[in-house]
C-alpha cells in the first residue's frame, strides 16, 4: 500500500516507523528538513520538504497515487486541508487528525466526509475514553471490548498473591471447554507466545481473552482487587485530563491539579464540580497536603513524561491503589513499567490502533496496539469460503505468533481451542506479533 504521512512531528514518525516495518511503501511531507531527516534515521521512507496544505507539494508527493493520506500536522486546520486537497488530488482514502470535540458530532462528520475526508480523529479524546474505561476495571493495566462486549482482554500484571504462578496457561487440553484463555505473556520487555511448557511467574503481565461473564473471575487472577473510584486526583489541565475530568465530575470527586495559575483560572470556569488546585505535582509536600493519600486513584497527564512518571511513583508510593501516566516518550515505557506504575497511556499507540485498520486489505472491525507489547490483537469478521472456514483451528496453518483468542456467533460465545471450527460471518478475536499481522487478514477473507 502507498501511504502519504503529512507531518514528521513525534505522531507522524511513529506511524512512518510502524508501517514501514509492515512493508508499506511510506512517504512524509514535513516543512522541516531536521524532522524530516530524523525520520529517515528511524525508518525507510522517501521524504517531501514543503507545506502540505499546497497543492504543489502533494503533487510532489504523489498523493494522486497513494492508497491513502494521513495528515498528523500540529495543526488542526493544516491537517483538514491537507487531507481534503489530498483526496481531490486522488487519494483513494483520507485521514485527518483534529482538536476539537465539536466536529466529532454526527451532523458535522457528515459534512467532512462530503468535503473528501473519510476519517477524523481526535488522540486525546480517545485517550481520555481509554483511562475512563480502565478507571472501571482498576485490577487490570489494559483492557478492551470486542464484539460489542461479548469478548474482552484483559491485561494484568501478577503481584505476588496470584493463585497462576507456577501454573501452566489453560487452552492446551484436548477437548478443554474454555472460558478464558491466556494468549501472551509478557516477561523482562519481551512478549512470550504460552504453550503447554509456560509457566507463570511473579511480575508477568497475562494478556487474556474472557468470555464476558468471567471477567470478574479472571481479574482476580491478577491477585490484586478491583476497586471502586470515589476520589480522584488529576495532574494536568491538558486536553485528555479536561476530557477525564468533565466525563466523571457528576459521579466522583475530582481534584484536578496544574501548575499554571492562568490555566487553573480557565479550568475552574469550565469544569464546575471539579476542584482545580494551582500546584506544581513534582512537590512533595504540596501534593500531601493536597491529599493524594487519600486518593482511589492517580491519573498524571501534564504532556511531559518525566513529570508523570515522577509524580506516579510519588502516587504509588503513598498508596493509591490505581495510577495511570500518560508517557509519550516510547524509550520510558518498559522503564515506567518496571517502576510498578498500574498503567501507561500512549497518544501514539491509541492513534496508531485507529489508523492501522485503514492498512489492513481485510476487513476489520477493531484493532488495538498493545501498549507493554509490541503485538496487536485484532476482531475480523469472517468472509464465506475463507480459509479459516475450510478446517479446524489446528489445521489451518496460522503463523506460530498469531493465537485465535474468541470465537463470537450470534448470540454464542466461544473460547478459541485446537477444535474449534469457524463458520462465515463469525467475529474472531485474534492476537498477532508485529511479523505475522499483515499476513492474519488472508485466513479470513
Amino acid at each position: 500500500m502507498k501511504i502519504v504521512i503529512a507531518g514528521a512531528g513525534e505522531m507522524g514518525s511513529h506511524l512512518a516507523r510502524m508501517l514501514s516495518g509492515n512493508g508499506h511503501d511510506i512517504t512524509v511531507i514535513d516543512n522541516e528538513l531536521k524532522l524530516l531527516e530524523e525520520v529517515t534515521n528511524l525508518a525507510d521512507v522517501i521524504t517531501v520538504e514543503g507545506d502540505s496544505t499546497t497543492v504543489a507539494v502533494l503533487r510532489r508527493a504523489a498523493v494522486r497515487r497513494c492508497d491513502l493520506f494521513i495528515a498528523v500536522n500540529h495543526e488542526e486546520n493544516a491537517n483538514i486541508v491537507a487531507a481534503m486537497l489530498a483526496k481531490k488530488l486522488g487519494a483513494k482514502k483520507s485521514i485527518a487528525r483534529i482538536d476539537n470535540n465539536e466536529y466529532l458530532e454526527p451532523n458535522n462528520k457528515e459534512m467532512f466526509i462530503d468535503m473528501g475526508i473519510d476519517y477524523l480523529f481526535y488522540p486525546e479524546k480517545i485517550a481520555a475514553r481509554e483511562v475512563i474505561n480502565l478507571l472501571g476495571h482498576t485490577s487490570t493495566t489494559e483492557f478492551v471490548d470486542f464484539s460489542s462486549g461479548k469478548l474482552a482482554l484483559a491485561v494484568f500484571r501478577l503481584e505476588p498473591t496470584s493463585p497462576l504462578i507456577g501454573h501452566p496457561p489453560t487452552g492446551f487440553d484436548e477437548g478443554e471447554t474454555l472460558s478464558y484463555r491466556t494468549v501472551a505473556i509478557a516477561r523482562d520487555g519481551a512478549t512470550i507466545i504460552p504453550d503447554s511448557e509456560s509457566r507463570f511467574e511473579e511480575g508477568d503481565v497475562a494478556y487474556v481473552i474472557a468470555r464476558q461473564d468471567v471477567v470478574g473471575e479472571v481479574m482476580e487472577f491478577s491477585g490484586s482487587s478491583n476497586i471502586e473510584v470515589k476520589n480522584l486526583m488529576i495532574l494536568g489541565g491538558s486536553r485528555i485530563g479536561v476530557r477525564i475530568a468533565m466525563e466523571l465530575q457528576e459521579e466522583v470527586n475530582i481534584k484536578l491539579i496544574d501548575y499554571n495559575a492562568e490555566k487553573a483560572y480557565r479550568l475552574a470556569e469550565l469544569l464546575d464540580k471539579t476542584l482545580i488546585i494551582n500546584e506544581d505535582g513534582r512537590n512533595t509536600e504540596a501534593m500531601l497536603e493536597e491529599g493524594i493519600s487519600n486518593m482511589d486513584a492517580f491519573v498524571a497527564v501534564t504532556g511531559r513524561s518525566e513529570t508523570n512518571i515522577l509524580a506516579a511513583m510519588l502516587a504509588k508510593r503513598m498508596g493509591v491503589k490505581k495510577v495511570i501516566a500518560e508517557v509519550e516518550n516510547m524509550n520510558y515505557i518498559n522503564l515506567a513499567e518496571s517502576m510498578g506504575i498500574d498503567t501507561i497511556i500512549n497518544k501514539k499507540l491509541v492513534t496508531a490502533s485507529n489508523i492501522f485498520r485503514f492498512t489492513m486489505s481485510t476487513d476489520v472491525q477493531a484493532i488495538k496496539c498493545l501498549t507493554g507489547s509490541d503485538a496487536e490483537v485484532l476482531e475480523f469478521i469472517v468472509k464465506p469460503n475463507s480459509p479459516a472456514t475450510k478446517s479446524r483451528i489446528r489445521d489451518l496453518g496460522l503463523p506460530s505468533d498469531v493465537i485465535i483468542g474468541g470465537v463470537v456467533r450470534g448470540d454464542k460465545v466461544f473460547i478459541a481451542e485446537g477444535n474449534t471450527e469457524i463458520n462465515p460471518y463469525d467475529r474472531v478475536v485474534v492476537f498477532a506479533m508485529p511479523a505475522s499481522v499483515g499476513k492474519v487478514g488472508y485466513y479470513f477473507n
